[in-house]
């Protein structure tokens, strides 16, 4: 297995439905009080790029970029129209989104993060997909230059500072970002006469821990 470097159709995930999957173990006990542990220090997000085909055309991009994957033998990126952002969908990337880390003097390497808050609570997802040319790094509030003070590590989903960051500064990033996700299922149902009466395959998208 391997993952390729290459993104879903974003015209075929713009239609499609998904999100986040958490797994939870609950234990109801006699006295009728519950015990919740979970597994998974990350969700999960599952995918149907089915819902996003709108004519045979798309049906035919799908088959080949299924067949080109090889069912789910291979991984790759897919754009998820509802979280693809550092900040809000409506805004725009900016360098001091999300704080990925702070300087010890020695590190020069910074793994891409997104913070989910609520109240007083937040978790911090693990970015492993960015996307070329949206990723903005800063230190301490001051924007830093793209080649010439960072590199960026596409694959690896972290930002690589020519100097590591003077001990205590605050190390930040902004970007957008692809799922790394494989197809979940080895077969494509496809039927011309019920795609025209309004019936999709279904083609289930389950994302892959790198």
């Amino acid at each position: 297995m391997a993952f390729h470097e290459v993104r879903f159709p974003a015209s075929l995930s713009f239609g499609s439905v998904g999100g986040p999957e958490r797994r939870t173990e609950i234990v109801t006990l006699t006295n009728g009080f519950e015990e919740r542990n979970t597994p998974w220090s990350q969700s999960r997000r599952r995918y149907d790029a089915g819902i996003g085909l709108r004519s045979l055309d798309d049906v035919e991009t799908l088959i080949a970029f299924f067949e080109a994957r090889e069912g789910q033998l291979h991984a790759f990126r897919w754009k998820d129209w509802s979280d693809f952002k550092s900040c809000k969908p409506s805004r725009e990337v900016r360098f001091d989104d999300q704080t990925i880390g702070r300087g010890d003097g020695r590190t020069a390497e910074f793994a891409l993060t997104k913070a989910y808050a609520s109240g007083a609570q937040s978790v911090s997802r693990r970015i492993g997909k960015p996307v070329a040319g949206t990723v903005r790094a800063g230190v301490q509030g001051d924007e830093m230059q793209e080649g010439l003070t960072y590199e960026v590590d596409l694959a690896a989903g972290t930002v690589i500072f020519a100097a590591p960051p003077a001990e205590g500064l605050e190390v930040t990033a902004g970007f957008e970002f692809d799922v790394p996700v494989r197809f979940d299922t080895d077969r494509i149902q496809t039927s011309v006469a019920s795609f025209k009466a309004g019936d999709v395959p279904n083609v289930p998208v389950v994302e892959v821990r790198l």
